[in-house]
């Protein structure tokens, strides 16, 4: 049996650092679920197994929802958490739904539909670094252009509805694809403003209406989950130039091409460049490495 009174700590304070970290873990597990199936979903989609490809976007769209909610829930949101995130983002909803447009739609037109897909893929890459930097200021309750999960889960959502009314039209469908897949690479730069839900607090008491909307919208994807997909997803997309229709304007330009500032370089009394802060701590650990018990 092993006593921490001669090391001055606590059993539970010992505890909590696995703990800790198994909970910090739980987040990036989930995301790490979303960017595997983003994969397997450019795998399905070399593959000809298209209606897998889409149902693989799904599943990363449910694991980016939750990943988020996971980490505020348990307080263990981070720098590294949000990086991770869009890294996974530009692959699930960016790399994924391109490849399996191209696979399923646009690979009869060969380099032009090669050039479509591809501008899709800058699209979704461009929103998502636009997101990083203007997260801060962002309102909470708009997004800025349609969201990079959004126009994914469209992409998945065409594919489920063609297997549902087991439509075989290649030169129709490739004729749609193309103005489709600019259109939504367009919303995704674009500063249409978009719903979001993460105003929602789902411990608060919800209206009746939303409930029952809820309630039907969750009885429809069990019945016909690939019809249900395709609607919801084309709902949501249709849902900002809607918002626009309504009267609300599109948000406001906020440039994000600011440079990075500058490193201090100051300089000491002997003319000697000043270390940083940063920099003396890491020097001083190297050099002094902290005991260990």
């Amino acid at each position: 049996m092993t006593l921490y009174s001669d090391q001055g700590g606590d059993p539970a304070a010992k505890a909590d650092g696995p703990l800790r970290r198994g909970v910090y873990l739980l987040p990036a597990t989930i995301t790490s679920i979303g960017l595997l199936s983003g994969f397997y979903s450019m795998v399905a989609s070399v593959s000809g197994h298209f209606e897998v490809g889409a149902v693989m976007i799904v599943i990363a769209f449910v694991c980016d929802g939750l990943d988020g909610r996971v980490a505020r829930a348990s307080r263990t949101s981070s720098q590294f958490g949000v990086e991770y995130d869009s890294l996974s983002d530009v692959v699930a909803f960016g790399v994924a739904p391109a490849m399996l447009a191209y696979s399923w739609a646009l690979k009869p037109i060969g380099s032009f539909g090669i050039g479509v897909t591809g501008l899709f893929v800058i699209c979704a890459a461009l929103r998502l670094a636009r997101f990083n930097v203007q997260t801060a200021t962002a309102d909470k309750s708009r997004f800025v252009g349609l969201p990079v999960p959004g126009a994914a889960a469209m992409m998945a959502g065409m594919v489920l509805a063609y297997s549902y009314f087991e439509l075989d039209s290649p030169r129709t469908l490739c004729a749609i694809m193309v103005p489709i897949t600019l259109a939504l690479g367009g919303l995704m730069i674009s500063r249409v403003p978009y719903p979001s839900f993460k105003t929602i607090k789902l411990e608060k008491r919800a209206q009746v209406e939303l409930v029952i909307i809820m309630m039907v919208a969750a009885a429809m994807l069990f019945a016909m989950p690939q019809l249900t997909a395709f609607l919801l997803s084309s709902a949501y997309v249709l849902s900002g130039p809607w918002l626009m229709l309504r009267g609300e304007r599109l948000s406001a330009k906020v440039s994000v091409l600011r440079p990075v500032a500058a490193a201090d370089k100051s300089h000491d009394a002997n003319g000697k460049a000043r270390e940083s802060d940063s920099a003396r701590v890491t020097r001083s650990l190297r050099e002094y490495p902290p005991v260990q018990h």
